[in-house]
């Protein structure tokens, strides 16, 4: 989809505190294995700060770079993969009242961690419809801890991270103009992170914490490791050429390409090699010390970029995501401006 008059006004990212990859291998929490095979050097860590509060602190400082009243917000998606600090309990409403306390549509997504794009597809449309005039604020948050996740071992290719993202979108301008987005869902991959397990009752009614290798290994050993790999890998590329098609660009063109973080192997298998990615043009030094924030991954890279100063007028940002679902989805962005509040 070829998008017109949507821009990025703001962006914000709360990690509160740092875990070692290096200490968490010499108290036994994290298997050397992952360490050496992923490359993480470190993962942001919230001691006791829930999702939520991450996520309205990181919401609060979007809003105030993009320069908005809360009047201005049309719209409020938030993102999550994981418990948000309260049960049966509508988080995106806490970050509303937190952050903005106005009146607007306040409302949760939860696909994982291709939930960042999704929530920009969403919001573009609701803007580009005319449902809103102004902007919308998009935010993710997770804080990955036990007894239900254990960060190093649920998912050993990719050490989970806490941390919060917001990004403003809007239709008045700003320092990026969002060209292309492109999405796509492959249901049969669903039982990828399921499993052959029965439903159950209550949460964490299998096992505790959440293993997702077994449910990988169960799937894959009734449809095969070429199955799956190929379904997957024809996803992501069919999103990446749509979006870029549409943005009227191939990736060589881009100047940044913003992945998931995920660890060093995966990176490698899933994008580096198969995509003729150099890592040099993605966020790997900086994500490879923050850890993998599910839905969450894409803004904070695109935060960091501008907030450093790397990303400079002129360049495009291709950013590409992938959850379980399974789903898929690409945006190609260009840099317009340098925004007041970036180095």
């Amino acid at each position: 989809m070829r998008v017109e008059d949507i821009y990025i006004r703001g962006t914000s990212v709360r990690l509160p505190g740092v875990a070692s990859v290096a200490d968490a291998v010499a108290q036994g929490a994290c298997p050397p294995k992952v360490a050496s095979s992923t490359g993480m050097v470190s993962v942001a860590y919230s001691p006791d700060e829930s999702a939520a509060e991450m996520a309205a602190a990181a919401a609060r400082t979007a809003v105030e770079r993009a320069g908005c009243a809360p009047e201005d917000i049309d719209l409020l998606l938030h993102a999550d993969t994981y418990h948000q600090g309260q049960d049966l309990w509508p988080v995106a409403s806490y970050i509303q009242r937190e952050a903005l306390g106005n009146t607007c549509p306040a409302l949760e997504i939860r696909q994982m961690s291709n939930g960042g794009l999704a929530a920009i597809d969403l919001a573009t449309a609701y803007l580009s419809a005319g449902h809103g005039s102004c902007e919308a604020l998009l935010t993710t948050a997770d804080r990955f801890c036990e007894p239900g996740i254990d960060r190093w071992r649920t998912d050993p290719g990719t050490p989970y991270a806490d941390g919060a993202t917001a990004l403003v979108l809007s239709r008045r301008g700003g320092f990026g103009r969002l060209l292309s987005l492109a999405l796509l869902a492959d249901p049969d991959l669903e039982p990828l992170h399921r499993g052959d397990e029965p439903f159950t009752r209550a949460p964490f009614g299998h096992r505790i914490p959440v293993d997702f290798d077994e449910a990988k290994r169960a799937f894959i050993g009734r449809v095969g490791m070429s199955y799956a790999i190929t379904r997957a890998h024809n996803g992501q590329q069919t999103v990446i050429k749509q979006a870029l098609a549409d943005a009227g660009m191939e990736l060589a063109d881009a100047r940044w390409v913003i992945l998931p973080h995920f660890g060093r192997r995966r990176l490698q298998s899933i994008y580096y090699q198969p995509f003729g990615i150099d890592p040099d043009r993605t966020t790997w030094d900086w994500s490879r010390t923050v850890g993998h924030l599910g839905a969450g991954d894409q803004f904070a890279s695109l935060d960091h970029l501008v907030v450093s100063g790397r990303a400079r007028p002129g360049d495009r940002c291709v950013l590409i995501s992938v959850g379980a679902g399974y789903s898929w989805g690409c945006a190609v962005l260009e840099i317009t401006g340098q925004p007041a509040w970036a180095a």
